[in-house]
């Protein structure tokens, strides 16, 4: 599976974790990449990275929630190498507390970034998309896209991409682009960091390869629904978690 030299991709909430390992896997296959995050100086050592390897890279400072900041997005993409080619909708944030105590606040933050961002910048994108009759958009849910305690807020935005992903596979289909979504597992990065051991302990006993996943698990997958040759590969989701979904059933 490859991907075309030249290629522009954007990579939102790239500063860290599972985004800043897409990033860099996308800048080793060739592509041009934008890494953007909400946190510039994350944003900045993650292109920083990547150009003393020798690739092409650019950072951006935006705050996905924001149709402005989307549109702005796609427009240093545009100005910087005149097209777009991969969308990878990554961003996100968790504000956890069981229903009855989560505040208003709460729902509004998670949906607002995790949601109606990937919503947002996919609007913007296929714009450009369209033109070149050519597109890759790979939306990150999640494994909890399914419910999990504490998360009413996540699991429902999580659900609402894969709803997302597929709504959009089929309208943008004929234009080229394909829309796919990848459900992470138990991925080690800082959100995961934060868990006391002894849930990470339970969850390990229901992954079958006993093992936390590594961002570049995740960068695998984006590459299989980025290549050249995955032209009719579209409106799928898979779960990348080590077996955790098969796990839990046991």
């Amino acid at each position: 599976m490859t991907i075309q030299k030249g290629r522009v991709a954007i990579v939102t909430g790239a500063g860290q974790g599972i985004g800043k390992g897409i990033a860099i896997k996308l800048a080793e296959a060739g592509a041009n990449v934008v890494a953007c995050d909400i946190n510039e100086k994350n944003a900045r050592e993650v292109v920083d990275e990547i150009k003393a390897s020798g690739y092409e890279s650019l950072a951006v400072a935006c705050d996905v929630g924001s149709k402005p900041d989307c549109e702005r997005l796609v427009m240093s993409a545009l100005n910087q190498w005149g097209r777009v080619d991969i969308l990878v909708n990554n961003a996100g944030i968790i504000r956890d507390a069981l229903i009855y105590k989560m505040t208003e606040e709460q729902w509004d933050a998670v949906l607002r970034v995790n949601l109606k961002g990937p919503f947002m910048m996919t609007q913007a994108s296929i714009v450009p998309m369209k033109e070149q009759k050519f597109g890759r958009i790979i939306n990150i849910s999640s494994s909890a896209c399914k419910g999990n305690i504490g998360q009413a807020n996540y699991s429902s935005a999580k659900a609402a991409i894969n709803a997302l992903t597929y709504t959009s596979a089929l309208e943008l289909g004929k234009y080229g682009i394909t829309v796919n979504s990848i459900c992470p597992g138990v991925i080690d990065s800082e959100m995961v960091r934060s868990v006391p051991q002894n849930i990470l302990d339970r969850w390990l006993a229901v992954i079958p390869a006993k093992r936390i996943g590594q961002p570049e698990d995740m960068a695998h997958m984006v590459m299989a629904y980025a290549a050249e040759e995955a032209g009719y590969l579209n409106g799928q989701t898979i779960y990348v978690d080590g077996g955790m979904q098969t796990g839990l059933k046991m």
